[in-house]
């Protein structure tokens, strides 16, 4: 590669990388600034002030600490459930042979074609018949097992050499054994990739904790920047910093695990 198409390549890459931050800066430019600053033409993009009161604001017009609170814990709680149901799951279609298999991880991975909203209606009379609405479980169990993170770590697993697990059988290791102490801490890579695509995806559900949820103190974040957006519409400085709130998670989440989410992505490509 000459000089010349080198420095094209990066300014390309400056460029693109530009356009994706953008939303970001604005967001958090706009959460540091007056209403009159954000409504006025042109729109300002530097700041020329700091209006940190703006966070305290949107504390002070919801309960979007709560809100807070409860988006953490039930995404928390899904990405817990969706790992260990995972792991168990995948190392039974790879590690145990039974009767029926393939057929058995085929059926399981048909689960994924069914489109989501024509489960929305069992799954909400289910929980109601079981006492969940407006509660924890109704918002965490019906997401602790999905079948991608069973296929996920399948292909992973299947990576494994088959000696490791007759070398551990020999030694008197069990199938919960082998899977603590030996086949997790090689996996954490690939499960640190599932946890935080399920932590994203369970993190920015909207419509199942709106459906389950009739009370504020249950909702979740993403529903208070929904009611924050429709009653302080006259103050946009004000739904910019929820937003910087309902992003802040994520950003951290990735900035953590970014060597984790690379690595997983590529584990198993080279032998």
């Amino acid at each position: 590669m000459t000089r010349l198409a080198h420095f094209a390549y990066l300014g390309l890459l400056v460029v693109v990388a530009c356009v994706v931050l953008f939303p970001l800066y604005y967001a958090v430019v706009g959460s540091l600034m007056s209403d009159a600053s954000l409504v006025r033409f042109p729109p300002a993009l530097v700041l020329t002030e700091f209006e940190w009161r703006n966070y305290l604001r949107v504390l002070e017009s919801f309960p979007l600490a709560r809100q807070y609170f409860n988006s953490m814990l039930v995404a928390g709680s899904i990405v817990l459930g969706v790992l260990v149901t995972s792991v168990l799951s995948a190392y039974a279609f790879v590690f145990i042979d039974f009767p029926l298999r393939r057929t058995a991880f085929a059926a399981f991975m048909a689960t994924m074609m069914i489109p989501v909203e024509s489960l929305i209606i069992p799954k909400y009379l289910l929980v109601a018949d079981l006492g969940w609405i407006n509660a924890y479980p109704g918002l965490i169990v019906p997401f602790i097992a999905t079948g991608f993170g069973t296929f996920l770590m399948r292909q992973f697993f299947m990576t494994f050499p088959s000696e490791i697990r007759e070398a551990a059988t020999m030694d008197g290791c069990g199938h919960l054994r082998f899977i603590w102490t030996i086949l997790v801490p090689l996996s954490r890579h690939a499960l640190g990739v599932l946890a935080v695509y399920i932590f994203i995806v369970s993190y920015n559900q909207f419509f199942w904790p709106l459906l389950v949820t009739n009370t504020p103190s249950m909702q979740t974040l993403q529903i208070g920047l929904a009611s924050l957006d429709s009653a302080e519409a006259r103050s946009p400085s004000i739904i910019f910093a929820g937003v910087v709130f309902a992003i802040a998670p994520t950003l951290v989440l990735f900035y953590v695990f970014q060597r984790n989410i690379v690595r997983g992505l590529t584990a198993g490509a080279v032998k």
